[in-house]
């Protein structure tokens, strides 16, 4: 592991947006990324996120939600920290000593989508489809 480019995914509940960004990139680029994710304020595993992941393979149900700030306090180091939360909430983040690039990638808040179950899993949907096009690009920009 100690070769391989950390990442951190930060968002402000951790249950969401960075843990759908920390499955694709150990999914898609674990042989050369090691990833992990964590929020301002943990909350809890969003169930839509968590069947929309199931349904493109990658099962995050026993994921638990992580505090950003214990992170910071183990004196954990990574080679990249990408918030993926609104802006605000990304300046709230502690600077990580070591990192080499912090970089802001916005995407819309699936726990503020409101409408039917199915409107809902239909805009998570795009805002994975989002997060996991991001991530491919982010994989090739490292080849």
């Amino acid at each position: 592991m100690s070769d391989k480019i950390k990442v951190l995914f930060v968002c402000v509940h951790n249950s969401a947006r960075s843990q759908m960004a920390e499955a694709y990139l150990n999914n898609l680029g674990g042989d050369k990324f090691f990833a992990e994710s964590a929020g301002l304020e943990p909350g809890i595993l969003n169930p839509y996120v968590v069947e929309v992941m199931c349904e493109d393979g990658i099962d995050i149900s026993k994921n638990k939600t992580k505090s950003v700030f214990d992170f910071y306090k183990k004196g954990k180091l990574y080679n990249y920290v990408i918030t993926v939360c609104e802006s605000e909430a990304g300046e709230k983040c502690p600077v990580f000593p070591g990192v080499t690039k912090r970089l802001h990638w916005e995407f819309k808040d699936p726990s503020k989508l409101t409408g039917s179950k199915e409107d809902i899993l239909r805009e998570v949907r795009l805002i994975r489809d989002e997060i996991k096009q991001k991530i491919k690009e982010f994989i090739s920009e490292h080849e």
